[in-house]
């Protein structure tokens, strides 16, 4: 797989002469700057935590493999219930949920199934309206079970119609109403990405540094003075955005470009970073700002505390209908912070979870020695999924 190199377009010449003409850090120089980045952005850091700006309710993705068990488990759990509050002994409960789930399990799997197929469409529909579809078809699928089960064993051996379709309403609200309290206890998890995202964007440092850096270029290098200031620019515009849906994985990939162009101005020659993503589907979509967080805190954990700097390498590419995402940077047990990392680490679990369920895995781990030592990789894999619209 071909690696490519992102270099910067400074010599060290120029290097320093625009660490020359920058003002030093201090105190007072970041409070101001925090004063002053927080007066131009207060509006969208208040809205992130306002009610209005909620994700709005939708299906859950029928497709995923999470989200179909936790319709069989709980459908079953609702089963033992009633065949507890049914059975006039306690030895008589086996075989009351025995008789059941024989009626049960082939009116859930054939809802599941049909819920597969058509549920490309459902997404064009509101809320309210596919939630009824889902709960319309599941009493015809009871039905369908009712029709056959009476064919087979006679009409006087299946329960009554109605109450069959009783039932199948009242239990698949039931299993909507769990999976909308899920998606809303994980939804904020969102709203805190963007927060945490913007809140680092107006970092004293990185919001200082980058503008002396990009102010060292306006004489010499007005052209690139401009892109950076446009990069700048997409950043903000990208972190105040309602991201609330899946995005395709080349914006992810361009938004991170663009974020690390503008550390190359800041460290230099002490950032290299490698790209190992000629296997990657560009139309795969993943939760909006995923990379760039871990790209940061590689930044930020991984380089600035390495007088010499260090390499950051992505790698992307898909495996039986996975995607995988790879990023590994420089690790020091002396100078590598990680509550940080692992604030990152626990909301991007918490979003993967909310688009994919169990289907996303992350894991990270310190690994031995490479050509520069130790280094702290973390490893996404999502399921390879495509805009069904």
């Amino acid at each position: 797989m071909a690696s490519i190199k992102q270099n910067t377009g400074f010599s060290n010449a120029q290097a320093a002469d625009a660490e020359g003409d920058l003002t030093p850090v201090t105190d007072e120089t970041v409070a101001e700057t925090t004063i002053a980045a927080g007066a131009l952005l207060p509006d969208s850091l208040t809205s992130l935590q306002t009610p209005s700006n909620r994700l709005s309710v939708k299906l859950p993705d029928f497709r995923n493999l999470g989200i179909c068990l936790r319709i069989i488990v709980i459908m079953n759990l609702l089963a033992l219930f009633g065949a507890i509050f049914e059975a006039d002994h306690l030895s008589d409960v086996l075989t009351k949920f025995t008789q059941v789930l024989a009626l049960l399990q082939p009116i859930v799997l054939l809802t599941i199934l049909l819920l597969y197929v058509i549920y490309p469409y459902l997404l064009k529909l509101s809320y309210r309206w596919s939630t009824a579809f889902v709960l319309l078809l599941s009493i015809m699928a009871t039905s369908g079970v009712h029709f056959i089960g009476s064919l087979i064993l006679g009409v006087d051996a299946m329960p009554s119609l109605v109450r069959a379709w009783i039932l199948a309403a009242a239990m698949s609200g039931l299993v909507l109403y769990y999976l909308n309290l899920r998606q809303r206890a994980l939804t904020p998890a969102i709203a805190e990405a963007r927060l945490q995202a913007l809140q680092a964007r107006i970092r004293p440092h990185f919001l200082f540094n980058s503008i002396n850096a990009v102010l060292s270029l306006i004489r010499g290098q007005p052209a690139r003075a401009e892109t950076a200031l446009e990069d700048m620019a997409d950043l903000f515009r990208v972190l105040m955005a309602d991201n609330r849906d899946l995005v395709p994985l080349a914006d992810e990939i361009s938004l991170s470009r663009q974020y690390l162009s503008l550390e190359k101005l800041r460290l230099d020659e002490r950032l290299t970073i490698i790209w190992q993503i000629d296997s990657m589907p560009p139309d795969a979509l993943i939760p909006p700002l995923v990379l760039q967080p871990l790209l940061e805190n590689a930044v930020y954990h991984g380089i600035e505390p390495m007088p010499a700097g260090g390499e950051i390498t992505i790698k992307i590419y898909t495996h039986r209908d996975e995607v995988h995402l790879i990023l590994s940077n420089p690790f020091s047990k002396q100078t590598s912070p990680h509550n940080g990392n692992k604030m990152a680490l626990s909301n991007i679990k918490e979003r993967l979870s909310l688009h994919f369920d169990a289907e996303a895995v992350l894991t990270s781990q310190v690994l031995g020695q490479n050509s520069q030592g130790q280094h702290y990789e973390v490893h996404i894999v999502i399921p390879y999924k495509k805009n069904l619209l």
